[in-house]
């Protein structure tokens, strides 16, 4: 095992399946798949090297972001009678953890396991006050490829001495078409929600849980991501309540998302109330591997989750974890072609 407090990629690989991830932010840097002519492509946003991800040029690009993903309202919280303050990193608010978030620090490398099954297990401890939040908590994270075409997250966090705020993210960018392919307008996707959580102008939930029914955000069957994109201003930027997916061992059907020029398609199973739907709005002419610039709607991020800023909204699911509770979020990603 390399020097744990080093940055370094690592590899799972099953034959099939590549898998390059980092211990800096628990990042998903490469995803190797095959087409239906079989031929492997690179399908997530990222760099070569290291250095762009610890330079913090990267928007988030296929990291785990915590300790409580998406906007906290102005930075603060209330947490039995005391107000927390966060830092504010995204207009008025606290996005994805704060100015050092869990995407921004090297995790342990607790196991790495070669085989039919191969698996990478990260570790981090964050401490009580780090970026604001209350309480000690003990976070691991496993990524495994549990079949040829299947990869699974498992997220687990324990509070050791307070109660606190967790709702971890995983946010890879994706592109089924392949990393340097242009927009995902083409693809489409189909998310088991028939509902959202609306947004004021600086991307907080009011409040409300609206059907998506008749609006340009209704995925409830399987439809071309450009096709109502120039209703919803520069993109897709919202929560959905995952409310009508079949079940499969304890895991909802979140989405399910198709390249039409490769055939691949992705279909997303996870234990999360949320899932944050959102079309790269904000990329611009990121240069990525390979050379690849990486523009507008250049992927989609499929981030299951607790909705966002859960903790001062009552009639969201609670995301506040109690010690001697352990908080558990799982995430499958099966791929295939059709």
């Amino acid at each position: 095992m390399a020097d744990d407090n080093q940055p370094q990629l690592l590899e799972l690989n099953n034959g099939t399946m590549k898998l390059i991830v980092s211990n800096h932010g628990c990042t998903i840097t490469s995803l190797f798949l095959p087409d239906k002519h079989g031929k492997l492509d690179d399908v997530v946003l990222g760099f070569d090297t290291l250095d762009p991800y610890l330079n913090h040029v990267a928007p988030y690009f296929g990291c785990i972001v915590g300790r409580v993903a998406n906007r906290i309202k102005q930075g603060k919280f209330k947490l039995n009678g005391t107000e927390h303050t966060l830092p504010i990193n995204n207009g008025p608010n606290s996005l994805h953890g704060g100015l050092k978030g869990f995407d921004k620090v090297v995790w342990e490398v607790a196991e790495h396991k070669q085989g039919d099954n191969p698996s990478i297990t990260f570790k981090y401890h964050a401490r009580d006050g780090e970026e604001g939040y209350p309480g000690d908590l003990s976070v691991t994270a496993t990524y495994t490829l549990t079949s040829k075409t299947t990869l699974r997250l498992d997220m687990e966090a324990v509070p050791e001495n307070k109660p606190t705020p967790v709702s971890l993210a995983q946010h890879t960018y994706w592109n089924l078409a392949g990393h340097n392919s242009g927009t995902i307008l083409d693809h489409s996707a189909q998310i088991f929600a028939k509902q959202i959580t609306p947004v004021d102008q600086t991307q907080i939930p009011t409040g409300e849980i609206k059907p998506v029914e008749q609006t340009p955000f209704d995925f409830t069957t399987l439809k071309k991501i450009g096709t109502s994109i120039h209703e919803v201003g520069i993109g897709y930027d919202h929560n959905y309540v995952l409310d009508c997916g079949e079940e499969k061992a304890g895991l909802k059907h979140a989405a399910k998302l198709k390249d039409p020029v490769s055939s691949r398609v992705l279909d997303l199973w996870t234990n999360a109330p949320g899932l944050q739907f959102y079309t790269a709005n904000y990329v611009n002419g990121i240069v990525g591997k390979g050379g690849a610039v990486y523009g507008k709607h250049s992927a989609v991020c499929l981030e299951t989750q607790g909705f966002p800023n859960a903790v001062n909204e009552p009639i969201f699911p609670s995301v506040v974890v109690q010690p001697g509770e352990k908080y558990e979020h799982t995430m499958v990603y099966e791929f295939s072609v059709e």
